[in-house]
Parts: structure tokens; sequence; C-alpha cells
């Protein structure tokens, strides 16, 4: 990794770019943002129009859910990665952004990803959600198909053959949700709880004043939508009931996991609502948006990857004596890539933000800037990960790009708040549930050309994640 330790030869330059006038600048590129030019080409255009890939910008949403929003951006994988430096990036309460809910949306308490590596809390709350995941590993892949057979796959087909086409982002909720919840429930069935069939209905409600803020629906016009919510924060008592519903089912039902919390010297109280935002913000919400692309961009590259990955997958299980198991898994390189390649173009955490703990050199691929101490920092992540000077064909989906010598490339993956070839651990950012999305993915897949031989999508594009029909299956022959 890059550190400020580390000498260069490349010219140093000021740092780019005009926050403009107090508040009516920082709206006009919030207009641009989320409505005139959409995320990804506002970046680009504030790279070209500075010739830099560090440049100062006004970061979205900003006045008036958040007035600190002077902020300065990495656009290259040579910047983006000192976000991942804890001896430089402090990244306490920077997780959403330049904005952030009240501590009442947490029971009282900032979630681990809330908290710098330098808290003692974040060592303790970190280890106990690593170590909760290592225990329960054998049951990854046996209730995911289950959660995939029952939630997805008998309703996709069913809607194809009676509507035409079926809604894949509206069938993932519930898919997502009934496997969470039984992972981290020992087992426990959400509809047997307080929740009912509602589960995913008030996770959704709780997150949706969390995350609107830095999205746009694309539901109302664009001046009602961002009147409505990009201008204030939504006060915490209109989703209190679905909010304390969800405190209620985990507390009676990880019992498990609330016992390990306390082993570890760690509150159940405290553990109930660092399971919560850890099955919301990093399990639902981001399989929820990692799902949709990879069957978007495996859908649009047709027949011939389909039959490539069928072959593999077929083959592999048929190695196995027939068992859909790790060891099979760990043999499909193709789909290994695909997963990859998908996470490289669309990370479900495209934005990543941090206060500079003292003052530093950050290094693009053509010169040097000095970072103050305090100084709000931000790195857009498809920008790094899509950076032509580390990837040939950098916008292009790839499906065998990590694959054989192209594993090298697997240090420039970053959607995990760290490169793919490095590991969470406690005293690091990187996400928990790394390993667990990857192996996810690749499930999808499995299950998806064990039962299938190709399939037809029809696209729809969203603010990030878009939406997925389904229009034709063609059962596995």
């Amino acid at each position: 990794m890059s550190s400020s330790s580390e000498s260069s030869n490349l010219p140093v330059r000021e740092i780019p770019g005009d926050y403009g006038f107090p508040i009516i600048s920082a709206i006009k590129d919030r207009y641009d943002y989320f409505y005139n030019q959409g995320e990804d080409a506002w970046f680009h255009s504030k790279a070209e129009k500075y010739k830099s890939t560090v440049v100062k910008i006004n970061m979205a949403p900003g006045p008036f859910t958040s007035m600190d929003y002077k902020l300065v951006a990495f656009l290259d994988a040579s910047s983006f990665v000192y976000m991942f430096d804890n001896s430089l990036i402090d990244k306490t309460d920077t997780l959403g952004g330049t904005f952030k809910p009240g501590p009442e949306y947490y029971g009282g308490y900032r979630p681990v990803s809330f908290v710098d590596t330098k808290d003692p809390n974040h060592a303790a709350l970190k280890g106990y959600i690593l170590s909760s995941f290592a225990k329960r590993h054998n049951l990854f892949i046996p209730l995911f198909r289950n959660s995939l057979s029952d939630h997805l796959f008998n309703n996709l087909e069913k809607q194809v053959t009676e509507q035409g086409k079926s809604d894949f982002n509206a069938l993932l909720p519930n898919m997502t949700f009934g496997f969470i919840f039984r992972l981290l429930c020992d087992q426990t069935n959400p509809s047997d709880t307080v929740l009912g069939a509602q589960g995913p209905e008030h996770l959704r409600k709780w997150l949706f004043p969390q995350l609107i803020p830095s999205l746009s629906a694309k539901k109302l016009p664009s001046f009602i939508e961002d009147l409505l919510f990009h201008n204030f924060l939504i006060p915490f008592g209109f989703i209190k009931n679905d909010y304390n519903k969800l405190v209620d089912a985990f507390s009676k039902s990880a019992v498990s996991m609330l016992d390990e919390a306390e082993k570890l010297g760690i509150k159940r109280e405290e553990a109930v609502h660092n399971m919560l935002f850890l099955v919301g913000i990093n399990m639902f919400a981001g399989l929820n948006a990692f799902f949709p692309h990879l069957i978007r961009f495996v859908g649009e590259a047709g027949p011939s990857l389909h039959t490539r990955l069928a072959n593999e997958i077929r083959t592999a299980i048929k190695e196995e004596g027939g068992a859909i198991s790790l060891s099979a898994i760990n043999k499909m390189s193709l789909v290994k890539s695909v997963v990859y390649e998908t996470l490289r173009l669309r990370p479900p955490v495209p934005l990543q933000y941090g206060k500079a703990k003292k003052d530093f050199m950050v290094q693009s691929h053509d010169a040097s800037y000095k970072i103050n101490k305090g100084q709000f920092v931000v790195g857009y992540q498809p920008m790094a990960s899509r950076d032509p000077k580390i990837f040939a064909n950098p916008d292009e989906f790839v499906p065998d790009r990590f694959m054989g010598d192209g594993e090298k490339m697997l240090k420039h993956v970053l959607w995990s708040n760290g490169r793919e070839t490095e590991n969470p651990a406690p005293e690091n950012k990187q996400c928990a549930g790394k390993d667990l999305v990857h192996l996810l993915g690749r499930l999808m897949l499995v299950e998806f050309f064990m039962r299938y031989d190709t399939f037809t999508v029809e696209i729809t594009p969203l603010f990030r994640a878009p939406n997925v029909a389904i229009k034709t299956l063609t059962k596995a022959t």
C-alpha cells in the first residue's frame, strides 16, 4: 500500500478544483450528481475538467443534510488505496458519507462500521463478528441453497411462465433476508417471529432514511425528490416501530450469537444493535445491490458464456460425486472470475470516506498532493477499479479476466474496503463478510446453471443497481 513515508519522483501539485460559491455551488453539484449527469459521469467530469484524479469536490447530498461537504476525491487506483491506510485515515462516523443518522437509529450505540480502528471497541466488535461467521461457515452453502430454491428460482420460473418475465430484483429481498435471519438466528424461520412475513419490509423502512440522502430513487420529479430526501434527515420516529420489531426478533432468536457476545465481554444489547447493522447495511443492502449486477452482466454476455459456465459447473460437481460442496465450487475458475469481475465493475459500496489523521502526501499516477490533517476525503471506487492504467478494456465486462495469470490482478479489486488479496481482521476496516459475499455470488451462478442452460434479461437502469427482469429461462438439458 502507498504511504506517506514513500519517496516519490512525482511532481508535487496543488489539489485542483473549486468549491465555488457557498451553498449555491454545492446544491448545483448535487443536482448534477443525482439528476443531470449521474454518479459516474459526474466524477469523470471533475477529473476531466481539472486534468487530475485527485480533485476538490462538493460531495452530495450537501446542504442542508450536511454542511461538511467540501471534500478531496481520490479517483484512480493509486490514490484510492490510501483510503485503506488506518494510520492516515480516520473512519469515525464516516461510513455513510458526509452525514450520519442519529444514535437512536442504532439503539444509542455506534455500530463497529462507524468506529475507527484506534478505538479499543473496534477490535472487540470486529473480532466478535468474524468469529461468529467462522462458527457458522458450514451453514453457508445449505442455507443459501435452500433460500434460492424456496424464494427465488421457483418464483422466477412461475412468473416467466405466467407473465412472460420475472422481476429478479423484487424477489431478492425475501430470499436474502430469509438466508441472513436463519444464518444468524439458529436457523429460525423469520416468519415464526414477531416479524411474520414482513421482515424485509421492516428492514427496508429502517434502511431508507439512512441511505436515501445519498441516492436517487428516480420515482419522483427531481425537484420534489431533492426537497424531500436531500435537504434534511428523516427523524427516527417515523421508523421506530419497524426497528423495535427487528430488535425484538433478533433479541429472541439469535440466542447463540448473543451468548457468544457475552462470553467475549460484549453486552447483549450492544451485540443486537451491531448485529442489525451487519444484517441491514452490510448484508441485506449489499447483497441486494450485488446480485442484480451479477445476473445483468452474465445475462447480457449471452449463450456463449452461459455454455462455458454450465460446462464448468456441471463438470466440477460431477467430479465431486454430484455434491454442491465448497471443494467443487473452488474448482470453478471461470465462476470465480465472473464474480470478481462483477465486483470490480460494480462494487456494492462505491464510495469510501474518511478524515485525515495527520498531514500526508497522496500520490496519483501522475503527481503528489498534500492532504492536511482533518481534511474530509472520499474515494470513488468504480473509477479506481476501472483505472485504464491498471486494466485493459477497463469498462468492459471480461468474464475470464481473473483466470490464470489474471489472478495477479486481484490486488486491484478493491470492493471490500481492502484489496481482494488481503483479509478482514479486527485491526482493519475490511468488510467482515468479504469471503461470504464472494461465495454467495458463486453459489448463485452454480444454482442458476445447474437448473438452466441459458436465459435472457431486460435491464432498466436505476441510480446504482439496475432493475433486472428475466425474460426467458431454458431448462438444463
